[in-house]
Order: C-alpha cells, then structure tokens, then sequence
C-alpha cells in the first residue's frame, strides 16, 4: 500500500523529467546564454516585453543583443525548475516528521537540489564552460533518479523473489554506467562533438579517424571564454564523439548481461524492459547520426538516456527488497583417508575449500613469526 508523500513525489519525478528535457532542448537549440545573467533575464523576471525593457537590456548587456525565443526556452526551463524545488522542499518537510531513516533520502534530495541551482548559475556566469554544463545534466539525471527511487519506496513495491547478489551487483554496476554515459553525452553536447562524426558505424569514413584524446579530455579547460559553439579542434572533437560511442557498447554490453541474470531470476519482465529500452536509445543515437541531428530526435535522444535510468532504478530497486536464500549443497560423503588415494585427495581438498576464512591469514602469519605462535 503507498505511503503518505507518494503522489507528490510522483509528480515530483514527472516535473523532473520536463526539467531534464528542457533543459535538454535550450541546450540544443543554444539557448544556454539566451538570458545573460542569473536568475532573472536582463535583469527582469521575464524576457524583456516592452520597448523600454529592451532599451534597458540593450544598455545593461550590449554584448548579448537580446534574441526572445532564446530567452524564452532559459525561463521556461527555470521557471520549472523552480515549481521542482517547491515539490522537493515539500517533500523534505514532509520527512522531517518520520523516522531519522526516512528522512535521508528527501533531505539529501533538497542538497543536491541547491548544488543544481548553483550548478545552473554556473553555467550562465561561467559562459556555457563544459564541465559546468555536463555536471548541470549529472545533476538533473540524479535528482530524477533519486525522485524516482522515492516514488518506488513510498509506492511499497514489492519484493523480487529470490535473486543471487551477482545480480545486484551488476544491476549497481550497470547504473553506475548509464551514469557515465550520460556524462559522455553531456561532454560531447558541451563541446559541441555531436558533429565529428556524421556517418555510422564508421566516422568521417573511416573505422578510426585522426583523433586528439589529450585534447578531448583536458580538464584544465580555461574558464573565460564563451564556450557558445565550443572551443576543440576537429580531432579532439573526433574523439570525444568516439568514447561516447565506446561507452554505449560498453553499456550495452553490461545491460545485455544483467538481462539474461534477470532472466535466469525469473525476471523476465524487467529483462525485456531494460533490452527494450536499450534497443530504442541504440535507435535513437544512429537515428540522429543519420540523419544530421534533427532537433526532436537529439531531444528525443536525451529523453531515452533518462527512460533508461529510470528503468534501471525501478531494477535496482526491486532487487534491493529481495531475498537471497543461498542453496544448502548436501554434504558429501568420502571413505577415510587411509583408503582409495583419490577419495583421499577429494576428501583433503572438500576440508580445505571449506576452512575458515582467516585461516590462510593465521598460517602465514605464523610462517612469518613463528615466535609469536
């Protein structure tokens, strides 16, 4: 039966999608700087609208001229942004008459939460510097992964079944790279490489062009610059492009084997969820590879990155509520030692197999000081 806070952490998460997929399209349609200053928009709560708003824009900002849609896709973004801090805000007040267990997760929802707003001035002051901006989609895939988590938690979701922990831990494991794919993709995006390569399976015609890695990856980028257009040269783009598509084998790789261990779980359901989802994010990237990036599917694109993680948090999140109930081997049963020599070495290898866990530790320490034994 769900909890109380459940429907508003629902809506929560569903408010976080938006967020993540507005954020998504002013990303695209380079819209980043579409408001120069923070959090207002030339000094307004809106877009400049009269005449004399637009004087003062001009006057205040006359290196930005004011471009209204470009504008209009920022606040939009902020404006949801802020209702989500609403919800998050209630949320954690909501907690904060449970148990001290049942407080950590809104809580710690609401600090990452101002770590985002400080993430989103950021990337306004610091003109669109890449790793503000890929930690700004960290941060966003985060709060809609941990809303989600909360969701399933108030939701009382039902417990798995009996799993073995190997699958859980791929399960952690494969989260944990959807992640870092994300932030590949938030890389790539921010360092404008989405365009390196315009041909799939192989990029500029070739399986492995000229490629400047050093480059790519440089985290010492220099803050100053606007980064509107991005700053890499070709090659270094070209690489950046390349470890994204490396990642996404790598990532499908693992969520192809966390499938089959859910299926062998008697799973089979989330195993289809997660290779469905896998096939239409695969989809989506070639999709756009082929056909020059149009908006809705680049769009559409990071919208597959978040279905994704949310799949694997409702996986993650069913296993977490399962049991493991390890399978008791019968005991096997050897002549003694003074009888055939291979019962006797199946008989001596079975006892040492199944001796303590410090034994090892105890011997060689005593090999080493035997004084002390």
């Amino acid at each position: 039966m769900a909890r109380p806070g459940y429907r508003l952490a629902l809506l929560a998460t569903a408010l976080a999608a938006v967020v993540v997929l507005l954020g998504a399209y002013t990303r695209l349609t380079h819209s980043g700087l579409g408001c120069p200053d923070w959090p207002g928009c030339y000094g307004f709560v809106t877009v400049p609208l009269t005449e004399a708003q637009r004087a003062h824009a001009e006057l205040q900002f006359p290196a930005q001229p004011l471009e209204a849609h470009k504008g209009w896709s920022e606040m939009v973004h902020r404006y949801a942004a802020g209702c989500l801090a609403l919800l998050i805000g209630l949320l954690a007040a909501q907690a904060l008459r449970r148990d001290a267990r049942e407080r950590r997760l809104p809580l710690l929802l609401l600090g990452l939460l101002c770590l985002q707003a400080a993430f989103g001035m950021w990337t306004v002051t610091l003109r669109l510097w890449p790793h503000v901006v890929t930690a700004h989609l960290l941060g966003g895939l985060t709060i809609l992964g941990l809303l989600w988590w909360l969701a399933l938690r108030l939701a009382g979701v039902g417990s798995a079944g009996v799993v073995p922990p190997s699958t859980r831990r791929w399960a952690r494991w494969a989260i944990v790279l959807v992640l870092a794919q994300a932030a590949l993709g938030g890389w790539v995006s921010a360092n404008y490489a989405a365009m390196a390569c315009v041909d799939f399976p192989t990029c500029q015609g070739q399986w492995w062009p000229a490629s400047d890695f050093a480059n790519a990856f440089h985290l010492g980028q220099q803050i100053g610059p606007n980064y509107l257009g991005g700053q890499l040269d070709s090659e270094a783009r070209t690489a950046i492009h390349l470890t994204h598509r490396l990642g996404a084998a790598i990532l499908g790789s693992v969520l192809l084997v966390l499938a089959c261990k859910l299926v062998r779980a008697g799973l089979g359901r989330l195993a289809a969820l997660l290779l469905g989802l896998l096939a239409l994010q695969v989809a989506l990237g070639i999709g756009n590879v082929w056909l020059n990036w149009p908006l809705a599917l680049a769009v559409a694109h990071n919208a597959g990155a978040g279905a994704l993680l949310l799949g694997l948090v409702w996986v993650n999140q069913r296993l977490s509520v399962a049991v493991w109930v390890p399978v008791h081997r019968p005991q096997k049963v050897y002549t003694s030692p003074e009888g055939d020599v291979a019962d006797a070495l199946l008989y001596l290898f079975d006892h040492w197999r199944q001796r303590p866990a410090h034994w090892s530790r105890n011997h060689a320490q005593a090999r080493r000081h035997p004084e002390r034994h």
